[in-house]
């Protein structure tokens, strides 16, 4: 045998078995690899310690009956073999023998079993952004909350829709309308709290679950609109609880930027409808501005138009009356829509290098923090 094999084939001394308690999964490395080791009574298991998916701390999971869950997006690997759950056996990691020696792991630097990928088909929303030939496309995103058997009137709902009708009959725009409450999402499971790599594109979310609806935001804002004009009510100083969970589950974007310079968003315009019967509109817009800033989005001149009657204006259905009534209001979205719509067609024709996309500095930015 080889000098090669043989250090191949040595047993390596990872840790004290004391340290895995029974029924858990923990993390060693073996050289500079991680493996995931874990303990049931008397029988041991070791197998590699990254992820199929994207590289998930698979000794920081789980132990699901016979499977290791990755903390990440849940794949499962079989304990022993690094198999996959069953239907997905062949998508598996490499397993390691592994014994126990004067209450030492001892585990075999060489894999007994390889590493395996199932083919993925990717998923839609991963081909690369392309704008369409055609008219200048808007998307409206209202972020009111409401029950659908019970409708009531939206100030800043209503705003939005007389902006894209607005532009639709005078501008010859396609437009669309997402009303956010009316799709079924889940919440943000927070996937970059635990790493930055685990918030992915498409969202790990969507790609788990075809039930989930923010593939509709994500497409119109990723591939179809050219504006983005969003709508959100005040709801005590702050945005919409729906906005809040809309931009949330938005954050895969501008994470293509920070981890990759991935520019997901190319000359997209987004401005802002915010209504409300409390006051504190710099701080929402700035909010609103931070964010789709963030994502690569320009802004017009005047990107936002608002109302608020102040914070001891409780009589919502007077402040109701004076939006729906406000000619000023109504007028100031169309403009608004107007001005959205020349910038993202001045964008469209213009071409701009690689080099605008340039983040030092930016949140984007790789500069080291100290």
């Amino acid at each position: 045998m080889s000098q090669t094999n043989d250090a191949a084939n040595d047993w390596v001394d990872v840790g004290a078995a004391a340290d895995v308690a029974d029924g858990a999964v923990s993390e060693f490395t073996l050289g500079r690899a991680r493996i995931a080791v874990t303990r049931r009574g008397d029988a041991w298991g070791a197998i590699s310690g990254q992820c199929n998916h994207v590289g998930g701390p698979l000794g920081q999971g789980r132990l699901d009956g016979d499977y290791v869950v990755c903390p990440w997006h849940y794949w499962k690997f079989h304990w022993q073999t690094g198999a996959g759950e069953p239907g997905y056996e062949a998508d598996r990691v490499p397993s390691h023998a592994i014994r126990i020696e004067s209450g030492r792991i001892l585990v075999q630097r060489a894999t007994a079993t390889p590493r395996g990928h199932l083919p993925h088909p990717p998923h839609p929303l991963a081909r690369a952004p392309q704008r369409a030939p055609g008219a200048t496309r808007i998307l409206g995103l209202s972020t009111t909350s409401m029950t659908r058997e019970h409708p009531r009137y939206s100030t800043s709902e209503d705003l939005l829709a007389h902006a894209l009708a607005t532009a639709q009959r005078d501008l010859q725009c396609e437009t669309k309308l997402i009303r956010f409450r009316e799709l079924k999402v889940r919440e943000c499971e927070g996937f970059y709290s635990k790493s930055a790599r685990a918030c992915t594109w498409p969202c790990s979310i969507t790609q788990m679950d075809s039930h989930d609806q923010m593939e509709q935001v994500y497409e119109g804002v990723v591939h179809w609109a050219d504006v983005i004009l969003v709508a959100t009510p005040i709801r005590w100083g702050a945005p919409a609880s729906l906005y809040s969970k809309m931009v949330e589950r938005m954050n895969c974007i501008q994470n293509q930027e920070t981890l990759y310079q991935r520019h997901l968003l190319k000359n997209k315009v987004a401005s802002f409808i915010v209504t409300g019967g409390q006051d504190n509109v710099q701080a929402v817009v700035g909010q609103m501005l931070t964010f789709f800033g963030e994502l690569g989005c320009q802004f017009p001149q005047f990107p936002f138009i608002a109302h608020s009657r102040g914070w001891s204006a409780e009589d919502m259905e007077k402040n109701q009356d004076v939006v729906r009534d406000s000619r000023a209001l109504h007028d100031g979205a169309a403009a608004l829509a107007l001005r959205s719509v020349e910038m993202a067609r001045m964008m469209i024709t213009s071409a701009q290098g690689a080099d605008v996309f340039a983040s030092g500095g930016r949140k984007a930015g790789t500069l080291e923090s100290r």
